[in-house]
């Protein structure tokens, strides 16, 4: 095994199943990761793995500690909280340490902190009820913010939490934050809280850095945690930041004794307290206010990541004390960092390059897995139905609409999801959603295609449009021009996208045609190829020439170049093969759209065809645009026929062949090349029209079908003798 998956191979053993040794290696090994993380997240802003993920290293950690509690590091993430101060920042020494809090990650989670608070106080039942206050966990910067004789005079960052960032200037900016307190406030205070910004002026705040060239940020509490540090006081003050205060450091005189009245004083000193705050005496009142919060967290307009709770009374508090780096007093229940509750605000119908019609939900911001999520995946119409794939029900069969509270889940870097809905909060005046039978991008037809071996329809609903459907148009053009289509010289994927995007009196491309009819309005218009950036006089002319040499193209490559569902190189050569000609092609197709036709019935018959691809042609050509499309094109470019060989000599020429059973001495494809070659047509099915059918062992009810017919039956031996390959 090499050093690498020995390593990994003890990031995957369970803590309980590692050796003393092993333990060693991976408590080394974490406390790198964690420091990493800690400089990314609290130092530079930026984290680089998501809040589940580091909450899963910081649990292992604490784990191996506890079963080799001789083997903790100096270096541990358990003995630091926070990161390294960043460079550029005076440094601020904290009165009172600015401690982390311990995390509960479920409700068991909870109850056994009331246990624990209880047992550590001895707290008997008949002494009253254990008041306990939860608020949201803001996801934002802490700060601490002190004055003195109700001045603000400075206000630091938690930094690694006892010493911290000297961000005074800035804080002064913002305007949650009082310069002065009320007479009659304590000499000394020192209030704590959170800097956030909201979901709104985020989502202005990037989209004034994109329209300037700049930097956007992944989240809010980035975009806070940036924004309040900066060196220039300036640029903070352009930022719309805002504070929560919630706790305490240093305080000359306590104004309450318990936790709900210090907040509510904070209050009344001009702070902006969390209304959500909430006083419990049960774990069933906690967890209550907990799940609703979590419901409510997409409506809040600020980020979030769980709810904290503190025994209200100070003196108790007093008496639990500390830990290490966090209160016996306090716990963070957090939020499940992959899922979250948001509202469904409206479905778009996106139509992608192949024509499918692809469901979005278009939701109310929230930050999942630390990036702000407002768009999710509905995957398709029998999803939003709440009916799986084999016709099972979803969610409990509850339908998604708009307007409805729903939950979604982000998984690593997968889409976002739709994975339920909660019916107590649905709008009275809710209806079901309606999938449009029409592309929204061009009004064409939008099927379902219907497997012909199950009769089940597909799950995609796909636009007919083609060559004329807006949504599909630049990756059809790019499908068009491709290397094994009509490859243009210098009219690549990048050029298409620019063409695309000009005006239509100013060299625009919108369809295939437009790219013949290119040198013709070039000349005639005002603003010249030659003219605009990247093009000179040389170029321009090179391009028109290069389409022009395309004007005249094989008659597979025109097929393929048209982008049909399902027709590939091979298909649009064996397509060719078949018909020979342009015209004897588009009539075949034309007279295909009935699918009780003898068109249809030729076409599904050709070997290696069948009836998917057989119902992807008639639909393109069924549909008028595409017709309309097709014959402004043909009045630029010319498909040439194809080539026949002179096969006047051999004895198959010309014939409808059939090859069933199982071939002992050539592949079903060489048998295939080899009959093409020698001038016939190989069929996928028997008919009338067959010629001849070549059967090896095993042959079932097409050499019956042919025995009916009276059709002439050859085994592989006579088929070698026949064509003289023996």
């Amino acid at each position: 095994m090499s050093a690498s998956e020995s390593a990994q191979s003890l990031i995957e053993k369970p803590v309980d199943d590692l050796s003393r040794e092993e333990a060693v290696l991976e408590l080394e090994r974490l406390a790198g990761e964690l420091k990493t993380h800690d400089e990314a997240y609290h130092t530079n802003d930026a984290p680089i793995i998501s809040d589940a993920e580091y909450d899963a290293l910081k649990r292992r950690n604490e784990a191996l500690e506890q079963r080799f509690p001789d083997l903790v590091r100096e270096d541990s993430a358990s003995n630091r909280v926070g990161g390294e101060l960043a460079e550029g920042f005076g440094k601020i020494t904290h009165s009172v340490p600015m401690l982390s809090l311990d995390n509960a990650f479920s409700d068991d989670d909870l109850r056994e902190f009331l246990g624990r608070v209880r047992r550590f106080l001895r707290y008997d039942p008949l002494m009253g009820d254990l008041a306990v206050t939860a608020e949201p966990k803001i996801d934002g910067l802490s700060l601490a913010l002190r004055y003195e004789n109700g001045k603000l005079v400075h206000a630091a960052t938690r930094g690694d939490g006892t010493t911290g960032e000297n961000v005074t200037a800035n804080a002064r900016t913002i305007a949650d934050i009082p310069q002065t307190l009320p007479a009659g406030v304590p000499e000394i205070v020192e209030v704590r809280g959170e800097v956030y910004m909201a979901h709104a002026d985020f989502e202005a705040l990037n989209a004034r850095m994109q329209a300037n060239g700049g930097k956007v940020f992944a989240n809010p509490r980035n975009a806070a945690a940036g924004s309040l540090r900066q060196l220039n006081a300036e640029i903070t003050k352009s930022r719309p930041l805002k504070f929560f205060a919630y706790a305490w450091g240093e305080i000359s005189d306590l104004p309450a004794n318990t936790q709900m009245g210090m907040v509510e004083t904070f209050q009344t000193w001009g702070f902006k307290i969390n209304s959500l705050m909430k006083r419990c005496v049960s774990a069933e009142e906690l967890l209550e206010v907990y799940h609703r919060i979590e419901e409510d967290r997409a409506s809040l307009g600020y980020d979030i990541d769980g709810v904290v709770y503190k025994v209200d009374d100070l003196e108790l508090q007093r008496r639990l004390g500390f830990i290490s780096r966090s209160p016996r007093w306090a716990i963070a229940h957090k939020f499940p960092a992959e899922k979250a509750f948001t509202i469904l605000r409206e479905i778009e119908i996106q139509v992608g390059r192949t024509g499918a019609l692809t469901p979005v939900a278009k939701l109310e911001p929230v930050t999942v897995g630390g990036v702000v999520v407002s768009n999710a995946t509905l995957h398709n119409e029998d999803y939003i139905k709440g009916i799986g794939p084999k016709g099972e029900a979803l969610r409990g069969g509850k339908d998604i609409r708009v307007g409805d509270t729903v939950v979604i889940q982000r998984a690593g870097d997968v889409i976002p999801q739709v994975l339920d809905v909660d019916l107590n909060r649905r709008p009275e005046d809710s209806t079901p959603f309606m999938f449009p039978d029409h592309c929204p991008a061009c009004g064409s037809n939008a099927d379902r295609e219907v497997n012909p071996k199950t009769g089940r329809s597909d799950a995609v609903r796909r636009c007919s449009g083609g060559l004329i459907c807006p949504a599909q148009a630049v990756e059809k053009l790019k499908h068009f021009v491709s290397r094994n289509a009509f490859d243009i010289e210098g009219l690549g994927a990048k050029q298409v996208e620019m063409f695309f995007e000009f005006d239509m009196d100013k060299g625009g491309v919108r369809t295939p045609s437009d790219i013949f009819t290119l040198r013709e309005r070039d000349s005639s218009s005002l603003t010249k190829l030659r003219s605009r950036e990247g093009w000179g006089a040389v170029s321009a002319r090179k391009l028109f020439d290069a389409i022009d040499t395309r004007r005249f193209i094989d008659l597979n490559r025109f097929i393929y170049a048209l982008g049909i569902r399902h027709v590939g190189e091979g298909n649009a050569k064996l397509l060719a093969r078949a018909y020979g000609s342009w015209e004897a092609f588009y009539e075949a197709m034309k007279a295909a759209g009935d699918p009780t036709s003898e068109a249809y019935r030729d076409l599904n018959d050709i070997d290696g065809i069948g009836a998917t691809v057989a119902e992807a042609l008639s639909q393109f050509f069924g549909e008028e645009h595409n017709i309309a499309e097709l014959d402004r094109l043909l009045e630029q470019v010319t498909p040439k026929d194809v080539v026949v060989e002179d096969t006047s000599g051999s004895p198959v020429a010309g014939k409808t062949l059939v090859f069933t059973g199982s071939l002992e001495r050539l592949s079903r494809d060489e048998a295939k090349s080899q009959a093409e070659a020698l001038g016939a047509k190989v069929s996928g099915s028997v008919s009338k029209k067959t010629d001849m059918v070549i059967a090896g062992p095993g042959a079932g009810s097409k050499l019956k079908k042919a025995q009916e017919l009276g059709i002439e039956v050859i085994s592989e031996d006579d088929w070698f003798k026949l064509t003289g390959a023996d």
